[in-house]
């Protein structure tokens, strides 16, 4: 990965807290009993975090808010956007995945472009949660982090939405699919 400069201009983080703002407006199931105020705060407090937010909107995540953990004072976002992320899509799960691949290899993969992007890959249990404030993944799919003992043996999990059901599959770390992306989290 390159090494990017992880400010936005003043310019830039107005117009995201704007769409951000918009957003958590427009979807207060996600989030009830929280002010935007307080978030937008913490925003403004934590700049690289919201240079990370800036990437999960322009590759097409609709991040917001899900959550807010007491203990920490943090409040959480997960990509909300109705299918996965159309800019993180057709990746395969890993780099040690697509080194191995010898033909017609993907152009990233899910971990390194989650850690160059600053969020981390939802796992299973947070992409259940986030399927109890909506429906997503209805036509696509969504790496999720993935145990260990599953990955030491070559393989991957993703999930989606079908039938009223998450559901959990498996695949070689090295497959990827034009519907498959991420989703990722972020605790600001």
């Amino acid at each position: 990965m390159t090494k990017r400069n992880k400010e936005l201009s003043l310019e830039q983080g107005e117009e995201l807290l704007e769409i951000l703002k918009a957003r958590f407006e427009k979807n207060m199931n996600r989030h009830k009993e929280l002010e935007w105020s307080k978030v937008q705060a913490k925003l403004e407090a934590n700049t690289e975090k919201l240079w990370s937010l800036n990437e999960m909107e322009i590759t097409g995540g609709e991040p917001d808010v899900v959550g807010h953990d007491k203990k920490s004072d943090e409040y959480i976002f997960y990509d909300c956007s109705i299918e996965s992320p159309k800019g993180r899509r057709s990746v395969c799960y890993d780099l040690e995945a697509l080194e191995s691949r010898k033909k017609h290899k993907p152009e990233n993969n899910a971990l390194d472009m989650a850690s160059d992007m600053g969020i981390e890959l939802l796992t299973e249990e947070q992409y259940r949660e986030l399927q109890e404030l909506g429906k997503f993944d209805m036509k696509t799919s969504s790496w999720v982090q993935t145990p260990a003992n599953i990955r030491k043996l070559g393989g991957a999990i993703f999930c989606d939405w079908r039938y009223d059901t998450v559901f959990v599959y498996h695949n070689g770390a090295e497959s990827y699919y034009a519907a498959r992306g991420f989703r990722g989290s972020l605790r600001v």
